[in-house]
């Protein structure tokens, strides 16, 4: 039973160890944002962001919309 609860928790961590993630996440957590947005102050392409976005989606942390 632990370890059933430990797997979501940890790719929560996961996710949430890269500094760029958590900077979308505290973005995202004021209101919801598009990629453009997300990515304006990150020194990173739109497709690096896109690939972030979902980490930050499969850990359970954001949903998306298209």
């Amino acid at each position: 039973m632990l370890k059933l609860q430990a797997e979501p928790l940890d790719l929560m961590f996961q996710a949430l160890s890269d500094p760029s993630r958590r900077a979308m996440v505290e973005r995202l957590a004021q209101a919801p944002a598009s990629v453009s947005q997300l990515a304006q102050p990150l020194d990173m392409s739109l497709p690096a962001v896109v690939q972030h976005l979902q980490v930050l989606e499969a850990s359970g942390l954001i949903t998306t919309e298209k």
